[in-house]
């Protein structure tokens, strides 16, 4: 029996950090973001997510953030597969920092 090939199991890492995600957006950003990771949105995704990490690059600027350039990362990573583990680690990583300061607050 063969195993999945190991592309298919980052891809599914990948989909589970942008659900967790979409999760922690409002509604409207987490539209967007479901519309950006359909297939057939590949044409605008591929240039957003080019220009987030641009925005991420320089965010010493005003309105422009670091937040920007995983985003942008991860949008990208949904087309290049040797990003997709990596970037899907990396933003469980960071949803997990987050919720605990969130906690720690609340109390």
């Amino acid at each position: 029996m063969r195993s999945a090939p190991p592309s298919s199991s980052a891809q599914q890492d990948l989909r589970a950090a942008f659900k967790r995600l979409e999760r922690m957006l409002p509604a409207r950003a987490a539209s967007t973001l479901r519309w950006l990771r359909h297939p057939a949105s590949r044409w605008a995704r591929i240039p957003v997510g080019l220009v987030l990490i641009l925005g991420g690059v320089l965010s010493f600027l005003p309105v422009l953030g670091v937040w920007m350039l995983p985003l942008g990362l991860m949008l990208i990573a949904s087309d290049v597969p040797f990003l997709q583990r990596p970037m899907a680690r990396f933003t469980m990583w960071i949803i997990d920092r987050i919720e605990r300061w969130q906690a720690k607050r609340r109390r």
